[in-house]
């Protein structure tokens, strides 16, 4: 036995407690390390989500979030299929192919409330101005002479209800024209070039290549008349009722993409950019005529209503009246992640 008088034990015993207090420091830090490790990556498996979209840059949330990670910060797990229209992505949701729908615009929607479909949308997240009518020059002057012309655009999208109101607004309407119902993103490009109609009503950026395409041959006017495009979420009541704490933390990965936009929009522009291959100039363009937040707010209703009119007027659906719209939103999850988003009138 070591005798604690002796300076050799004393020395040892030191160094012993020396030892095991470093031991102490390095396992507490490992400790430490796991901790965070097993908070950065539960074992709980993330929740699965389908998501239906097309691929517009009126997403831009949508493909900020899903770049930066967010959703999965939010315990999600997303895997996508896409459609080359908004009305589209809202039908594989209706028939069961996807929970929800992010870009779709409000038209379609509008057209499943006079269908009752069960559907609510639960936030937008973004109002734009992107629709144009690209005409060939060669056949057309002016606006007028599209009277009697062959022109294209997708039945139902909300690119018919502008080229509608367009037409409304310059002393012609739907019946004064021979519709052209062109359904994907080349046929919108090609039909005009082509020579196969006469003009196109049709989104960015495939408005933009077509009158590129044309050259001087092309006639260029924004159909919309400064009456914005709202890009939501949709879902079925179904999903939305059986998963109200995913639709929240869906919409708080947006919220947090929002934030992202704002603080850093040179990044923000690059990752739509590249996610959609989009040319950088175009970006630059077409950035500025977009307003990405998520809100759910009454000019959402407003535009809803005016379309149904529009739809009614011009014997599209067998409704004599106007929905109401209210019962189309899903406000509670927007709510519960940010209350002051959302300014429904009820």
């Amino acid at each position: 036995m070591c005798d604690t008088r002796n300076a050799r034990c004393e020395e040892m015993r030191k160094t012993t407690a020396a030892f095991l207090a470093i031991t102490v420091i390095v396992l507490a830090g490992i400790g430490g390390w796991l901790l965070i490790v097993a908070l950065n990556n539960p074992k709980t498996p993330l929740d699965e989500i389908t998501v239906a979209y097309s691929p517009f840059e009126s997403g831009a949330l949508f493909w900020i979030a899903e770049d930066r990670g967010y959703f999965r910060q939010n315990g999600l797990n997303l895997t996508l299929k896409k459609y080359d229209s908004g009305a589209e992505a809202l039908s594989s949701v209706v028939n069961g192919e996807a929970d929800i729908t992010v870009g779709v615009t409000e038209y379609p929607l509008v057209w499943r409330a006079f269908q009752g479909t069960p559907v609510r949308a639960v936030g937008t997240i973004d109002k734009g101005d992107f629709i144009y009518i690209v005409a060939r020059k060669d056949r057309i002057g002016n606006i007028s002479d599209l009277k009697g012309k062959k022109i294209g655009t997708t039945v139902g999208t909300v690119a018919e209800f502008h080229l509608g109101r367009f037409l409304m607004l310059h002393g012609m309407s739907m019946r004064d024209i021979t519709l052209v119902d062109v359904k994907t993103p080349e046929g919108w490009v090609n039909e005009v070039v082509d020579g196969n109609i006469d003009a196109m009503c049709t989104a960015q950026p495939y408005a933009r290549e077509a009158r590129n395409r044309l050259g001087d041959n092309a006639l260029f006017w924004p159909a919309q008349s400064n009456q914005p495009l709202f890009a939501l979420i949709i879902s079925t009541d179904e999903w939305i009722d059986g998963n109200p704490d995913e639709v929240e933390r869906f919409l708080k990965a947006l919220v947090i993409a929002e934030e992202f936009a704002i603080e850093h929009p040179e990044e923000a522009k690059k990752i739509v950019q590249e996610r959609l291959d989009l040319d950088p100039a175009y970006m630059d363009m077409v950035w500025s005529q977009n307003q990405f937040a998520v809100t759910l707010d009454q000019s959402l209703i407003l535009a809803m209503e005016d379309e149904a009119r529009w739809m009614i007027a011009n014997n599209l659906t067998n409704a004599t009246e106007v929905p109401d719209f209210r019962n189309y939103i899903y406000e509670e999850g927007l709510r519960a992640v940010r209350p002051g988003s959302v300014n429904i009138i009820g």
